[in-house]
């Protein structure tokens, strides 16, 4: 069992952004910008994205467009970022990064500091939004 279903079976702690049946995002313990978040299948381990059932990848992409616009309401930004790498965690999933310019999407750049109470404001205030869409 992966790291990434522990924490959707809620056995490891997350700050959930979103979920439904199959699908959930929860923001990064180590993120590029405020509000990165990460979406995965909450019933597939599978590690390589284009190894995931038909059905499975096109919801997983419908359900990360829905975070992605919620995201995009609940935390200032011109876009948001989409990186899909899988190469840190066997378990696929997208990456959703608030974007000011381009260079805000290098993970190799130095990483802001959150507060878990930053944390706590931001998935709140993006679950707010995604339960309005």
């Amino acid at each position: 069992m992966t790291i990434f279903t522990k924490i959707a079976q809620g056995e490891i702690p997350s700050y959930k952004v979103a979920e439904n049946a199959d699908f959930y995002a929860f923001l990064d313990i180590n993120p590029l910008a405020k509000g990165h978040t990460l979406v995965i299948p909450k019933h597939v381990e599978d590690d390589y994205i284009f190894s995931l059932d038909p059905a499975v990848y096109a919801g997983l992409w419908d359900f990360a467009r829905k975070v992605a616009m919620a995201l995009k309401a609940a935390v200032p930004c011109k876009r948001v970022g989409v990186a899909v790498l899988g190469m840190e965690v066997p378990h696929t999933h997208i990456h959703l990064v608030p974007l000011q310019t381009e260079a805000d999407l290098d993970f190799r750049k130095k990483r802001p500091e959150v507060t878990p109470q930053e944390q706590a404001q931001i998935a709140s205030a993006i679950l707010a939004a995604y339960e309005k869409l």
